[in-house]
């Protein structure tokens, strides 16, 4: 009975050693103007577990959509992206952040939308975030990318705040509303044209 004991345990012990290590997910929190199109985006990624419509860059006590709205409030409407590195690397949300979900070039707007709380802006969690952030914003700079400057901001992550629950997956919710229609669809369309494989199957506006 012990020698059959310890022959389980041994097996036990061999198909522990020989599971794959789990990969910790990470997270950063993207501002690029209104948060339902930028939670559309990201929540259709391949290897995002969350998108998390919020506010970033200002007080708990704040984080009210009315609040935030003056402009007065130093928030942002962010998204926090949750994902796992070992199915997407940092370096493809950037790809999809600067080249799909939002214009960087737009100092406190994004297209209909003017204020400081729709201002480009990169929270990052971890050093190697913003090193990589930064070298990819002198990168698009180098190659001309764009013919205006580059005005995202790269700061620490103080504090996200998840926005009232009717704004969770508007885009999907309210397809029909013409500011999606108009802002947010076709970015689905510009995202399956430039990065396909980074798409969800399930992804939505196929």
């Amino acid at each position: 009975m012990i020698r059959i004991s310890a022959i389980v345990l041994l097996l036990a012990l061999c198909l522990g050693a020989a599971a794959p290590p789990r990969t910790a997910s990470e997270r950063v929190v993207l501002a690029g103007g209104c948060f339902w199109g930028m939670q559309l985006v990201f929540g259709s990624l391949r290897g995002v577990d969350r998108a998390v419509a919020g506010y970033a860059g200002g007080s708990g006590r704040t984080a009210q959509y009315e609040t935030v709205s003056t402009g007065t409030t130093g928030h942002a409407e962010s998204v926090e992206v949750t994902y796992d590195p070992s199915k997407i690397s940092f370096k493809q949300l950037l790809d999809v952040y600067f080249l799909v979900a939002h214009d960087p070039t737009e100092l406190n707007r994004q297209g209909p939308d003017e204020g400081t709380q729709y201002r480009s802006e990169i929270f990052y969690t971890s050093d190697a975030q913003r090193t990589e952030a930064l070298a990819y914003i002198a990168r698009l700079e180098h190659q001309h990318v764009y013919a205006s400057p580059i005005v995202t901001i790269v700061a620490p992550l103080r504090g996200f705040y998840a926005a009232e629950a009717y704004h969770q997956d508007y885009a999907v919710h309210n397809p029909q509303n013409p500011y999606i229609v108009f802002n947010d669809i076709p970015k689905m369309k510009i995202l399956r044209e430039k990065f396909p494989s980074l798409v969800k199957a399930s992804a939505p506006f196929n």
